[in-house]
């Protein structure tokens, strides 16, 4: 959806005519019939006070994707932990093998030195 469409959609579902809403930020009314109309764009301020009068974030009113940015770096760290999880169970295993190993190397050394 195109940024005037947003403002179109969501000037309407705060009931704000043009005029309104225009007050409210600082622009004409006609500022804000050309963004409806994708005539032209508002500044970065001038977004800040549309986010802030009609209560959304500036990357909804933008439409940006931030939800699927977000479930990819989630789906990697996940990714990461399970290979981190799976290294440190491959290297638990070795090194209750290693205790092990040498467990029984000093048991035979304390046997043998009996022994003789």
């Amino acid at each position: 959806m195109k940024l005037g469409e947003n403002i179109l959609k969501l000037r309407k579902q705060n009931g704000l005519s043009q005029e309104q809403l225009g007050e409210q930020i600082g622009v004409t009314r006609q500022t804000i019939s050309n963004w409806e109309l994708n005539e032209t764009t508002p500044n970065p301020e001038q977004l800040k006070a549309l986010s802030k009068v009609l209560s959304i974030s500036l990357d909804e009113l933008l439409d940006n994707d931030v939800k699927g940015v977000l479930m990819k770096k989630v789906s990697n760290t996940e990714q990461l932990a399970g290979t981190i999880n799976k290294g440190l169970r491959i290297f638990g295993k070795g090194f209750l093998i290693y205790v092990v190993l040498v467990v029984v190397a000093l048991i035979s050394l304390v046997i043998y030195s009996l022994v003789k």
